[in-house]
């Protein structure tokens, strides 16, 4: 770390350990327990902080998290996760797996509604299925249907599908968003109101959506698994974490996830610690340095691996999440039985840099300081997403860092919404730093197949590699952990050997609540899984 970088951060600590000692803004009521009910309390408001705008609503469409976590109240699955990362029944009554695998059967619940008041069917499942594999729809989510070889309904409210072989994401595909045939059929998707107009099936429904500024949801009174005791949910749009924390101190929001100074500076004391509750725990997501696989500069390995050398992980876990990470190895989380241990991420070396840069041609040939290579000099842009301010710091370490081994980086940062549509679906850039959700099926075919290196695809880097889409055509078609543990144990060797990212860290979890919302529960899923048993005092629900 440079001393100029150790000084900023040295009085960031001083600044920002002082605005801690103020506690929150009166508007946060200190919570006292002899107020609170034993019982449950229904109606009350909850307000969410988002950090961009949903694309659309209509979940097959959109690779956003801001669409897929608002569409994940207004429409439901087949199965869902539960507290401990289990696949259960949602809108299915029951399943089986049969044949080893290659038959599972569904029989759906019988008391699940439209919000328009029609009832739920089998048919509505066949008809996301086969619009989902629509050569005319433009998902990403294709794959996993594909490998089904047929699909029979066996009554009003059962089928069943077959697959050719073992699939091991069968189960795991299943749990997608069902839509509604009755409005949906005959829609053209690009161009349908339906898109900001959801009707769905979940436990809420949209109520307004005001373009840039928030989406508002009600509880859905006819909701199978009984009402949330909730009434509203707003997902405020804020593209800014400075700013969400400021409506947090305010007492605005409800909840957002804070940075790791934020979480141990900002938020502690006698005011915070009866306004609000902190959890914390390793988050299933990674953030990445991704490389245009058609940019010139970047075609070469050599120089993706100086890259990689160049860039000192443990700097950015202690720099920019102060410690509360891990350092990122591939596309697994750490602990869990498809990462591999064995796969050592590459050392802090800018002398292996320079010489991994020199063999593939580039010298600094003027003395400028900025390497070259037939008269073009070694420079192009990380792009990134305005107001994540981890992606940002981490971008500033990296553009200082590759410029003491000569390489000039640009860091420009851009609205979610333009940045994901303009830039990254169309694979518009040098450079970006980005994050994955890490699923629990190491299945990472939508990212990193070839078949997914197109507009609107997945694997947007552009990256293709013969054995890579071998491993992950035969590694989906096993089910055994012990079958498919070499195979992706050689997946993550060919990323780390190949570089099409530098994985960086996967970072904590930091979610703060405000202490007036009951029932939150910590678990391996993270505290989200029950949201529709939380609830809000009725001498609470007034403050906002």
């Amino acid at each position: 770390m440079s001393l100029r970088f150790t000084v900023i951060i040295f009085f960031s600590f001083l600044l920002l350990a002082a605005c801690g000692e103020s506690g929150p803004a009166t508007p946060v009521k200190p919570v006292m327990l002899a107020e609170i009910s034993a019982s449950p309390e229904s109606g009350g408001k909850f307000i969410e902080a988002s950090i961009g705008e949903p694309s659309n609503l209509i979940p097959i469409l959109a690779s956003d998290s801001a669409s897929h976590d608002i569409a994940s109240q207004i429409y439901v699955g087949l199965l869902k996760y539960d507290k401990n990362i289990n696949l259960v029944p949602y809108a299915a009554e029951s399943f089986s797996v049969e044949k080893g695998g290659k038959l599972i059967k569904f029989k759906l619940r019988k008391d699940i509604f439209w919000t328009d008041g029609v009832q739920l069917t089998a048919e509505d499942v066949e008809f996301t299925y086969r619009l989902t594999i629509d050569p005319k729809t433009p998902t990403p989510y294709a794959t996993n249907f594909k490998a089904v070889k047929t699909f029979r309904l066996t009554g009003r409210f059962s089928f069943e599908v077959e697959y050719e072989e073992p699939y091991a994401k069968a189960l795991v595909s299943w749990a997608t968003d069902i839509l509604p045939k009755h409005v949906l059929e005959g829609e053209d998707l690009l161009n349908t109101k339906y898109s900001r107009e959801p009707v769905g099936a979940g436990p809420y429904l949209l109520k307004k959506w005001e373009p840039g500024t928030q989406v508002i949801l009600e509880a859905n009174p006819h909701f199978f698994e009984g009402q949330p005791y909730i009434e509203t949910v707003v997902y405020r749009i804020i593209p800014d974490l400075s700013t969400q924390f400021l409506e947090l101190k305010a007492g605005n929001i409800d909840t957002m996830g804070l940075t790791p100074l934020q979480y141990l500076y900002q938020t502690s004391g006698p005011g915070w610690d009866r306004s609000f509750n902190k959890f914390e725990f390793l988050s299933s997501g990674y953030t990445f340095l991704g490389f245009n696989m058609k940019h010139p500069f970047f075609k070469d390995v050599r120089v993706r691996q100086a890259i990689d050398y160049a860039i000192d992980r443990r700097e950015i876990v202690k720099g920019v999440l102060y410690g509360l990470g891990e350092v990122a190895n591939g596309p697994y989380k750490p602990g869990t039985w498809q990462y591999d241990k064995d796969v050592k991420p590459r050392p802090y070396d800018p002398e292996k840099a320079r010489k991994l840069l020199a063999d593939a041609g580039w010298i600094d040939s003027d003395g400028d300081g900025i390497l070259d290579k037939d008269g073009t000099p070694f420079a192009f842009s990380i792009m990134t997403n305005q107001g994540n301010t981890q992606r940002i710091k981490t971008g500033v370490i990296l553009q200082q860092r590759l410029g003491e081994i000569g390489i000039l980086v640009h860091l420009r940062t851009i609205e979610w919404a333009a940045f994901t549509k303009e830039f990254v679906n169309k694979g518009r850039f040098d450079a970006i730093i980005l994050g994955w959700n890490i699923l629990q099926d190491p299945d990472i075919f939508s990212v990193w197949h070839s078949s997914m290196a197109v507009d609107g695809g997945l694997n947007f880097t552009r990256y293709t590699n013969a054995r890579l889409d071998d491993l992950l055509v035969r590694g989906r078609k096993m089910v055994g952990q012990e079958q498919r543990k070499p195979i992706y144990d050689e997946v993550q060797q060919i990323l780390h050997d190949d570089v099409p990212y530098c994985f960086l860290y996967v970072a904590k979890a930091l979610p703060i609540v405000q202490a007036r919302v009951q029932n939150i529960k910590a678990a391996p899923a993270g505290i989200a899984y029950n949201f529709t048993k939380w609830w809000i005092p009725t001498s609470y629900q007034l403050l906002q």
